[in-house]
């Protein structure tokens, strides 16, 4: 790895030890093997993306400052990052992470905030360099870069972590015990839901408006890999996320929460089909309001997965997003919510012999409940105790860096990607099939017609579509120049 040297001589007190009492020391971080930091060190951490989510995850991986945070990169410090430049006043500032990352030799890890679309290019560009990395969810914005940052990550040897907190959660060994103990019987649907998304997304892109830039605001990194338009209102810091240029819609925002609890503890591997509909605005004419740009208001998606150890039998995973939520089971009493308080979003894990119901598995209560069919039942605590923040997922990533790659501590973390990767992958496998299915081209009488709604068949070793090769150019995109993987 590359910052072997630099961390080598910001230890070489141990060096200096061994000489002056004239003993041969191995030191610590040769029998640590790679990237190994002893625990008294502090790991030279980063942020790309300061702000919102950004200020909250290079904070916890801070440690209340037991890690030296040296160099801050967002593309705007006149918003929500200016609690990072107060937070940590000594870190230098810079508004492209290349040149970050370029100039700062010494830095040895790096959190990643940014909107989606650039989550992919920054990861892959750091651990390119040494790096390890900690990146929001959804990891990637499509699925061949979370192929390509899985290996990198390997590759590499450097330690890496996704933003999914819920990960680390302890309640989710809960489910886990559930899903074991083989209590449900063969299990073969989950049901998943949301009622994201909460900002605007299935209208039309707001017209640019260059004039209204924030005085401070680097557009042009802003965008990244997407192409280069004008400015326009309205996208950061936050709507960006119903756009497929930067965003990946209610999918990217909740799916790496919801999806990964069924994910995990299930054991899934890649999808074998995905198949979707999409709810339709309609104007006065009667005619779609097609925004080929936009996310869809609500979607319903259908996943089919291999059996499992877990599962003892195939399996079909469901998401709808939009605010559609799944039928009350039977089992579970009818003025019970089912998922979290007030079902606005859940996990439904159906078995022969009964269901597991739990929540979002973010920073918010997960709830997990047990109804078998005997009228047995279990139930979590209704509210969980959080010692430190978002279960310690940033601190245990910091603490896997110090301990190196392959060590106890790195093969501990709940998402590394090892594990986020292929999950990721699920996710995003709902967003090809919805832009498939939005797919639409002029048929011999002159009138558009949509003609990519049908079952895709995945094939996950060879990321692709075998039934519809229209539809694999969702797996990848377009880069703009500079910024290609």
């Amino acid at each position: 790895m590359k910052e072997k040297a630099s961390s080598t001589t910001r230890r070489n007190f141990i060096k200096n030890t061994a000489m002056a009492s004239s003993i041969f020391i191995v030191p610590r971080h040769v029998l640590g093997g790679p990237g190994y930091l002893a625990p008294s060190d502090r790991l030279h951490l980063a942020a790309i993306g300061a702000g919102g989510k950004g200020a909250s995850d290079i904070a916890n991986a801070s440690v209340d400052g037991r890690e030296r945070v040296v160099a801050l990169c967002d593309v705007d410090f006149s918003g929500s990052a200016k609690r990072s430049v107060e937070r940590f006043p000594k870190a230098k500032l810079f508004n492209d992470y290349r040149e970050m990352l370029d100039k700062m030799k010494g830095i040895d890890a790096v959190t990643i905030s940014t909107p989606d679309h650039v989550h992919g290019p920054a990861a892959a560009y750091a651990m390119g360099l040494g790096k390890h990395v900690y990146v929001q969810k959804p990891l990637t914005h499509n699925i061949r870069e979370a192929r390509i940052l899985t290996q990198m990550a390997r590759d590499k040897q450097v330690v890496t972590q996704m933003g999914n907190q819920g990960g680390s959660n302890p309640l989710l060994g809960m489910v886990q015990k559930w899903v074991d103990s083989g209590s449900l019987g063969k299990i073969t649907k989950v049901e998943i839901w949301t009622n994201r998304p909460v900002w605007p997304q299935g209208y039309a892109m707001p017209e640019p408006d260059p004039a209204s830039k924030p005085a401070d605001l680097d557009w042009n990194l802003w965008l990244g890999p997407a192409p280069m338009k004008p400015y326009t209102p309205n996208l950061h810091p936050f709507n960006w996320r119903g756009w497929w240029d930067y965003g990946t819609g209610a999918l990217g925002d909740v799916g790496c929460h919801l999806v990964d609890i069924p994910y995990r503890t299930l054991k899934l591997g890649y999808p074998t089909s995905a198949e979707c509909s999409v709810g339709t605005v309609f104007s006065q004419m009667w005619t779609p309001d097609y925004h080929p740009e936009g996310c869809p208001a609500s979607s319903f998606i259908t996943l089919s997965y291999e059996a499992t150890d877990k599962t003892g039998s195939p399996l079909i995973m469901t998401w709808s997003d939009g605010g559609i939520r799944p039928s009350h089971p039977e089992i579970i009493p009818a003025d019970s919510d089912i998922g979290g308080p007030g079902s606005y979003n859940g996990v439904l894990i159906h078995g022969e012999n009964g269901v597991i119901s739990t929540n979002i598995n973010d920073s918010s209560p997960l709830t997990p409940k047990l109804y078998l069919n005997d009228g047995t039942t279990e139930f979590g605590p209704e509210v969980e105790d959080m010692p430190e923040p978002e279960y310690g997922h940033q601190r245990k990533w910091v603490d896997a860096c110090k301990a190196g790659f392959g060590s106890e501590e790195h093969l501990g973390l709940t998402s590394s990607f090892d594990y986020a990767g292929p999950m990721t992958e699920t996710v995003l496998m709902g967003n090809l099939a919805i832009r498939s299915y939005m797919l639409r081209k002029e048929n011999p009488e002159g009138q558009m017609e949509f003609y990519g709604r049908r079952k895709l068949i995945w094939d996950g070793d060879n990321m692709k579509i075998t039934n519809f090769e229209d539809a694999n150019q969702f797996v990848t995109r377009t880069y703009r120049e500079g910024w290609e993987m």
